[in-house]
């Protein structure tokens, strides 16, 4: 079957040319500048090669924490000028701040407001033009669903929010026609007997087979998908689709071939690893315990004046291995808040106090969990402990869910930097679908990605 292939671009080809592209017009950006107006602070020539790099760097670094490069506000326009405003601001002063590695300050102080606002501009307009041309359907992925109609709601969704451009046009029923089918409304059905014309007029790029047993594909499809296969067409797999857009591992799709899914990282038995790993926590920790030495005073009167009690908190977690441990938190709720029971933190729920609320959404309450991670008890950076009772009661509803105590809990994690506080069985599914997806890719790339992410869960104020 000949046909004409679509352009489009993949997740990681789209963040790549966003961060190339945010680069080189910021260069061709100031290149124009200093041969437009009298301008001199940094110019575009080979002796300033360092100090070209290093704003890069900060464009790169700055512009990953306050989110430009996330696709999904990248397909806003007010959104991604907020944040360019707000990585641009902050590149320019820290690049002011470093004058050993970037020029030093002009005499004219003009021309940083000219620096300034040449980089916002032709960043901006770039995105602009990145929203108006690029990220529309003109290139999105066009992909056609075949699998069981009972799944497929919780299949499309997750896959629509992680992805803008990533657009299921419509499916075809994998199973063998019942007396009385299961419709559904959401896409559009199409006919097992016209896959191949729906490929064709749809302008399909992909198929995607999203079926808990394969044995329940018809004949009729299974031999189409085969002819399509030897064509060299896209054929794939939901679980793994899944798991690349939206850096979740899809447990419910999980069954007895679980082993296919779980090839954990090497990183989780690397002893050179583990060991820069444990540095890097004991290293930090100490840094934390001194900050958290020098806010002190405020935290204390603030915990007088709005938050009266203890100013410490004390609470048993499951740690790795389901060895148990006293972790130890800065209190953010009214004393003896859970006399009747254990039971999930609500949003706006009655018994963080204000000053609590405070605290939990800066991050400060974990600041004495460094004292844990200096024990050994955790780690910075790996999933957040839960309470014996929580993992006794998701243990049994949830699969696979103690799997998540094989590495030490974490201060913060993948789980944490990409999704709200749990409050339900559903949000912990998700939570540990993010868990799974760092233990399974666990490396030192992963975790600086993870560090810069908790700097704009702080900064975003989106604590729990």
């Amino acid at each position: 079957m000949s046909r004409k292939k679509n352009i489009h671009f993949e997740i990681s080809e789209r963040k790549v040319l966003l961060r190339i592209v945010d680069i080189c017009v910021t260069i061709f950006g100031l290149y124009v500048l200093q041969n437009s107006i009298n301008y001199d602070y940094l110019t575009i020539e080979n002796d300033n090669f360092v100090s070209i790099l290093v704003l890069a760097i900060y464009i790169t670094v700055f512009g990953t924490i306050f989110e430009i490069y996330d696709l999904q506000k990248s397909s806003k326009l007010d959104v991604t000028f907020r944040n360019i405003v707000l990585t641009v601001s902050t590149t320019v002063l820290f690049y002011l701040l470093t004058p050993v590695l970037t020029p030093f300050l002009p005499e004219q102080r003009l021309q940083i407001i000219y620096f300034y606002l040449c980089i916002i501009s032709v960043i901006f307009l770039w995105r602009w033009a990145y929203i108006a041309f690029i990220s529309t359907p003109r290139f999105y992925k066009k992909v056609l669903l075949v699998g069981e109609i009972s799944n497929i709601e919780n299949i499309i969704k997750p896959l629509n929010q992680s992805d803008p451009n990533y657009k299921i046009v419509g499916f075809i029923n994998s199973e063998t026609e019942v007396d009385s089918p299961i419709k559904f409304k959401g896409l559009k059905e199409f006919e097992s007997s016209d896959l191949m014309q729906v490929i064709r007029e749809e302008k399909i790029s992909e198929i995607l087979v999203a079926s808990y047993n394969s044995e329940s594909i018809t004949p009729e499809i299974y031999h189409d998908l085969i002819t399509l296969l030897d064509q060299g067409f896209t054929i794939r797999e939901y679980t793994q689709v899944f798991e690349e857009i939206t850096y979740r591992v899809p447990i419910q799709f999980v069954g007895k071939d679980f082993y296919k899914y779980f090839p954990f990282s090497r990183s989780n038995q690397n002893t050179l690893y583990l060991f820069f790993h444990r540095t890097f926590d004991i290293i930090f920790s100490i840094i934390g315990l001194l900050f958290g030495l020098c806010i002190l005073p405020i935290i204390v009167l603030g915990n007088l004046i709005a938050n009266k009690g203890p100013l410490f908190y004390f609470q048993e977690r499951v740690g790795q291995n389901g060895k148990l441990f006293q972790i130890v938190k800065l209190r953010s709720m009214i004393v003896n808040a859970e006399a009747g029971g254990a039971k999930w933190a609500q949003k706006n729920d009655s018994r963080i106090t204000k000053f609590g609320m405070f605290l939990r959404r800066s991050r400060i309450d974990e600041i004495p969990q460094f004292i844990n991670v200096l024990r050994g008890d955790m780690s910075i950076i790996g999933p957040r402990p839960e309470r014996p009772f929580f993992v006794n009661e998701l243990s049994r509803i949830i699969p696979f869910y103690e799997t998540r105590h094989i590495v030490k809990p974490g201060l913060t994690g993948w789980a944490q930097v990409n999704t709200r506080y749990g409050s339900s069985v559903d949000d912990s599914l998700t939570k540990l679908q993010y868990d799974l997806f760092y233990i399974k890719h666990r490396s030192v790339f992963l975790d600086i990605n993870i560090v810069v992410k908790t700097l704009s869960t702080i900064l975003y104020y989106r604590g729990q």
